[in-house]
């Protein structure tokens, strides 16, 4: 466990380490159907998308930046206000060791604070331990989008989860 790891709100000084860890989550073929590297501009406008209400949370050990966590833009109807969807990416070499619990505990915290009552979640089957974070931290499994994508021209199932954050 990472005990001298520490959260707070990304900057834009930390884009390029954040840009990095995208990218490992990308070419592990973990995380994400998308098969090509991002640029710093790409992730400069995502940044721009994620301010306010949908923030990114950075993990840091050391002064280094080791893993975020975004809130997202579930839908653009209104009646999903209160929804988001999440993304969470830690560094190859602190995954398995606490980052990612601890993001996810304070993500939580800013989505209440920004008025979420659930927050949802995309993971493929085969991420093990990724699925076990979300279970641990109570996101249930509501169910399997067969063929959802193109991974490597083939087609991979994606997992949806959620996480109820109040009652009303």
């Amino acid at each position: 466990m990472l005990s001298d790891t520490f959260i707070r709100e990304a900057r834009k000084t930390d884009l390029e380490t954040i840009l990095e860890i995208y990218n490992q989550g990308i070419q592990d073929r973990i995380a994400t159907l998308e098969t090509e590297a991002k640029d710093l501009s790409y992730m400069s406008n995502w940044f721009k998308q994620h301010q306010g209400r949908y923030s990114v949370l950075a993990a840091e050990k050391g002064g280094i930046v080791i893993g975020w966590a975004s809130l997202n833009p579930y839908s653009s109807r209104c009646s999903y206000d209160g929804v988001a969807d999440l993304s969470v990416y830690i560094a190859r070499e602190f995954r398995g060791k606490g980052a990612g619990e601890k993001l996810l505990t304070a993500l939580e915290l800013k989505a209440r604070e920004n008025q979420f009552h659930k927050l949802v979640l995309f993971t493929f089957p085969f991420n093990r331990l990724g699925q076990s974070l979300y279970m641990k931290m109570g996101f249930r499994e509501v169910g399997i989008f067969r063929n959802q994508g193109l991974l490597d021209g083939e087609f991979v199932d994606v997992m949806a989860m959620e996480k109820l954050l109040s009652c009303g």
